[in-house]
């Protein structure tokens, strides 16, 4: 029997284990492939973040150059951001993770059964693995967290390409962090769900462009989005020339917290960590699971603490008060930017944008305290045209509740 158990080795899952054995503590991973196999999603990430857990080597790309794109023209950044070296970080994990005798295991957990001191989880082949603590990485179809049914998710979905084009998409040196022009649209197309466009030089000729739907339900499909990408570059004249890689992405952007007394503890998707109002995710695992790592090492010093209190006070560490009140507001700012139309979405992002740099990248972050984000969407509140705050009003009536959790949790 080790001390930790970590179900999944994705990038949830092998930051944790890196983060875990760094400790100390002696932990086994499962998974269902190879830990080692690459992983297929691009992850970009805004430098300050990765300069606060001393990552930034990790990076293949970093753009000074960084703007977003509304019908009313550019707003530039003013920010550095960069594209994970996904293949180097996860070799710097695996290599921390061999360092400290981490042990691998292949298979998919089909029984758990809770003992007084530990807990076993027993593979589809027959293999049984205990632990003190068992953490679920396994992303947002968890296999062992459980949490509330959500009958209707919205989700996050993107089709990119990366290649060559007849001529470059973006500027020289250029990162868009969101191009909403509808100016490519038919009058009948503009009636439908906004997406935008997500796109970077990488240099040597090669673009990624990626076209992304923020949030909707049902999820936007993946037919729609290729589509419009394409009638999107073909309306500014270029063409795909070859293509190096496709990317598919879908993911929930409201799932239901977990149920925070259960034994077995989840990270990343399966905690329902990705920020309900941008998507964001990697940031919070970088700078959360050092946290959470020593939290559950400090839990299992002592042999007589038993493995529900280790989870609780591992669930706490992940989920204090505070965050969950954060939540619920995030979730609040979902709701809203659901409801927009496309002229107050234009509106609210050149609002948002335009905030002092210090709000809207906190909010993004979620490094803010409570009374930093309430300021920040006051802030936002003051700044923004009439019919913006006309449609926050309205969501105060109609997503209320999500405003009372943030009170009441």
């Amino acid at each position: 029997m080790q001390d930790v158990l970590v179900i999944g080795a994705g990038p949830a899952g092998l930051s944790l284990v890196a983060a875990l054995a760094e400790t100390g503590l002696t932990v086994q991973g499962l998974a269902l492939a190879d830990p080692a196999h690459p992983w297929p999603n691009t992850y970009g990430i805004w430098v300050d973040e990765l300069e606060d857990v001393g990552l930034v080597p990790f990076l293949d790309h970093r753009w000074k150059d960084c703007l977003v794109q509304v019908n009313s023209g550019p707003v530039p950044l003013h920010r550095e951001y960069g594209l994970l070296s996904k293949d180097r970080l996860q070799a710097h994990w695996l290599t921390q993770a061999e360092q400290n005798r981490v042990t691998w295991h292949r298979g998919k957990v089909v029984r758990l059964e809770h003992g007084p001191t530990h807990t076993q989880v027993t593979t589809a082949s027959g293999e049984t693995l205990a632990a003190r603590l068992v953490i679920d990485a396994t992303g947002h179809q968890a296999a062992l967290v459980r949490r509330p049914e959500a009958p209707e998710l919205s989700f996050q979905s993107a089709y990119g390409i990366v290649g060559r084009f007849s001529q470059p998409p973006t500027a020289p040196q250029q990162m868009v962090l969101m191009d909403f022009r509808d100016d490519y649209l038919s009058p009948e197309q503009r009636q439908e769900p906004p997406t935008f466009l997500y796109a970077m030089d990488l240099g040597d000729g090669m673009h990624f462009v990626e076209e992304t739907s923020l949030a909707h339900h049902p999820a936007i499909s993946m037919e729609v989005l290729a589509q419009r990408l394409h009638q999107r570059l073909r309306h500014r004249g270029i063409e795909v020339e070859d293509i190096h890689h496709v990317e598919r992405c879908l993911f929930p952007m409201n799932q239901p917290l977990p149920d925070f007394t259960q034994r077995v503890v989840g990270f990343g998707g399966a905690a329902s960590m990705v920020h309900p109002a941008s998507g964001y995710m990697v940031g919070a695992l970088l700078r959360r699971g050092p946290g959470l790592a020593e939290a559950i090492a400090a839990a299992l010093s002592s042999s007589q603490t038993t493995p529900d209190q280790v989870a609780h006070q591992a669930w706490q560490a992940l989920w204090p008060a505070d965050r969950v009140r954060k939540h619920y507001l995030y979730l609040f700012g979902l709701e809203n930017l659901m409801a927009f139309d496309a002229p107050q979405l234009h509106q609210f992002f050149d609002t948002f944008f335009n905030l002092p740099t210090d709000d809207w990248a906190g909010f993004l972050a979620d490094n803010l305290s409570l009374p930093e984000v309430v300021q920040a969407m006051l802030g936002l509140f003051g700044r923004a045209p009439n019919p913006v705050r006309w449609g926050l009003m309205r969501s105060v009536f109609s997503h209320g509740h999500l405003l009372g959790r943030t009170l009441m949790s």
